[in-house]
C-alpha cells in the first residue's frame, strides 16, 4: 500500500532533496480515522454477508460463490488494517517487524486483485447466464466455479507472493516507514513493472466488464422489444443490476489508483520528473489509495442491491431487531405503570382513614 509518510527523496539530476509529503500532521489524522471507518464499516458488512450467505438451506449458485469470495478477501483486508490504523496513527512509523509489513502489503495487493478478478468473474457469469445460457453453461455449474475461484487464488497469490521476499520498510529522518513508493523508487525497472501489473490487473478486466455490460445491454433491450412483457416486469433491470453495481464499484474504487500509477510511470520513462510532480503524485496517490480501499466497504453494497434475497434478508434482520427493541421498550413502560397506580390507590386510602 502507498501511502502517506513524511520524507525525502533524491532528485538524481540536481541531487536536490524533494520533500514529497508537507502536510504530515493533517494526514496523520485523517487516515488515522479513514482506516477506522473502513475496519468497522468493512469488517461488519462482509461479516454479516458471510453470515446470510452461508447459512443452512441456503442455495448456493455460481454467483453466491463468487460473492463469498469477494466478501471472504475484504474480510482478510479489514484483518490487517489494525497494524495499519496504528501506522497511521504513530505518524506513519512502523513499530512493528520487517515481515509483518511485507505480510500486510501481500494482504492488501491480495485484497485488491482478488476483488477485481471476482468481480470481473461477476461479470462474465451475468454475460453467459443472458446471452449463452445454453452454449456455456458448463461455467456456471457449481463444482466448475470453486475451481475457477481457486485458480484466481492461485494465480493472485502467485503474483503477489515475491513481495515477501522484497524489503518493505526504510528509516526515513528518525522513522520507520512501510510499503511507501520511495521505499522501492531505487528499482530502475519499477515504472516498467507497474506499467505491466497495471496493464494485467486493470486493463484487461475492465475491458472484459465493458464488454460484457455493452453485450448484455444490448441483448436485453433486444429481448424487450421482442417481448415487451419483460421490461414491464423489469427483467432487464434485475438482469443488469449485477454489471452496472459491478462497473460503477470498479470504476470509483480502483480506476483513480491505477490511471494514476500509469500516468505517472509513462511521464517517468520519458522524462526526469521535478519535484513539483513528485509531490503532486504523492498526494494523487494518497487520495487514489483511499478510494481503492473503500472497496471491501462497497462490496456489501453489491451484495445488498443486486440480489433480492440478500436484501431481503438483511432487512429481515434490521426488522426483528427493530420489533425486539420496541417489544423490550413496550413491556418496560407496561412493568412501570402497575407500580406507579399502586402508589397512587395506596396514598388515596390513606388519606381517606
Amino acid at each position: 500500500m502507498v501511502s502517506a509518510a513524511s520524507y525525502l527523496t533524491m532528485n538524481n539530476s540536481t541531487n536536490i532533496t524533494c520533500d514529497v509529503y508537507m502536510h504530515h500532521e493533517a494526514a496523520k489524522v485523517m487516515f488515522s480515522l479513514f482506516y477506522i471507518i473502513i475496519l468497522i464499516v468493512g469488517l461488519l458488512g462482509n461479516i454479516l454477508a458471510l453470515h446470510i450467505t452461508l447459512q443452512k438451506h441456503q442455495k448456493i449458485n455460481s454467483t453466491t460463490l463468487y460473492l463469498i469470495h469477494l466478501a471472504v478477501s475484504d474480510a482478510l483486508f479489514t484483518a490487517a488494517l489494525p497494524a495499519r490504523i496504528v501506522y497511521t496513527i504513530r505518524g506513519f512509523d512502523w513499530p512493528f517487524r520487517e515481515m509483518l509489513c511485507r505480510i500486510s502489503a501481500v494482504i492488501f495487493y491480495i485484497n485488491t486483485y482478488v476483488s477485481i478478478q471476482f468481480m470481473t468473474c461477476l461479470s462474465v457469469d451475468r454475460y453467459i447466464a443472458v446471452v449463452h445460457p445454453l452454449r456455456f453453461a458448463k461455467f456456471r455449474k457449481v463444482q466448475n466455479v470453486r475451481y475457477i475461484c481457486g485458480a484466481v487464488w492461485v494465480f493472485v497469490f502467485i503474483q503477489t507472493a515475491p513481495l515477501l521476499f522484497v524489503t518493505m520498510t526504510k528509516n526515513n529522518n528518525g522513522l520507520v516507514t512501510c510499503m511507501e513508493y520511495p521505499n522501492f523508487e531505487t528499482n530502475t525497472n519499477l515504472p516498467k513493472l507497474l506499467l505491466g501489473a497495471c496493464f494485467l490487473g486493470y486493463c484487461l478486466p475492465v475491458t472484459v466488464i465493458l464488454f460484457c455490460y455493452s453485450r448484455v445491454n444490448v441483448k436485453l433491450c433486444k429481448t424487450a422489444k421482442e417481448n415487451p412483457l419483460t421490461e414491464k416486469l423489469g427483467r432487464n433491470k434485475k438482469a443488469i443490476n449485477v454489471i452496472l453495481l459491478v462497473l460503477l464499484a470498479f470504476l470509483i474504487c480502483f480506476t483513480p489508483y491505477h490511471i494514476t500509477i500509469m500516468q505517472y510511470m509513462i511521464r517517468k520513462l520519458i522524462s526526469q520528473q521535478s519535484c513539483w510532480q513528485q509531490q503532486v503524485f504523492k498526494v494523487s496517490l494518497q487520495v487514489s489509495v483511499c478510494f481503492m480501499n473503500l472497496n471491501c466497504c462497497i462490496d456489501p453494497l453489491i451484495y445488498f442491491f443486486a440480489f433480492k434475497g440478500y436484501k431481503r434478508k438483511v432487512l429481515g434482520i434490521i426488522r426483528r431487531h427493530f420489533t425486539l427493541a420496541v417489544s423490550l421498550k413496550s413491556s418496560s413502560e407496561n412493568n412501570s405503570t402497575p407500580a406507579t397506580l399502586s402508589q397512587i390507590q395506596g396514598s388515596g386510602s390513606g388519606s381517606m382513614n
